[in-house]
């Protein structure tokens, strides 16, 4: 399973972005933006292991295939080990699905990590931390291209996976955003 895809000789095929990266203006200040390859969630926990603890995972569902309330669910305070073991349990919906967008915060930081529906990452925060990180995991300097068009999957086979991640701690749930909604 695969949560993004490209069309190539008229027909959909998964889409993984190149090991690349670019530090690139945004607003007032700089992010790094890389694709994640693979749909590989050590790329998200490279980047977070940069920031310090405690940290908040924010789930942004925003496509519901079932009665799960889309909106913003935010965790309670968690250690790296916690994040770290949170992704592993559901990295099957994490790497294979497109329904929602992945934050991780730091509080002390004021840093977030963002793994979006199109399998980019936006890093905001420590961005020569971020560099090494992503360096370290054989990411080299380059633009990740979202290609046109493109399409993402929704899987029913991972609905109920879907629905143990919203039951996996006592989130705090608000309201889509106008920049959350497809």
């Amino acid at each position: 399973m695969h949560r993004f895809a490209h069309m190539v000789a008229e027909q959909w095929v998964e889409h993984s972005y190149p090991p690349v990266f670019q530090i690139a203006d945004f607003n007032d200040g700089q992010r790094v933006v890389a694709g994640v390859p693979g749909s590989d969630p050590e790329v998200l926990l490279g980047l977070a292991r940069c920031l310090s603890e405690p940290l908040l995972v924010l789930f942004v569902l925003h496509t519901s295939r079932e009665n799960l309330a889309v909106g913003r669910y935010l965790s309670p305070e968690l250690s790296f080990a916690e994040l770290k073991d949170f992704i592993e349990e559901f990295q099957p919906l994490l790497s294979g699905d497109s329904r929602f967008d992945i934050w991780v915060y730091s509080p002390e930081d004021q840093a977030t990590v963002v793994w979006d529906r199109h399998n980019l990452i936006y890093a905001y925060g420590p961005l020569d931390a971020y560099a090494r990180a992503l360096r370290a995991l054989g990411f080299s300097h380059g633009e990740a291209q979202l290609p046109v068009p493109h399409m993402h999957y929704y899987h029913p086979q991972l609905d109920e996976l879907c629905r143990q991640l919203v039951g996996r701690f006592q989130w705090r749930h608000s309201p889509l955003r106008p920049e959350d909604e497809q």
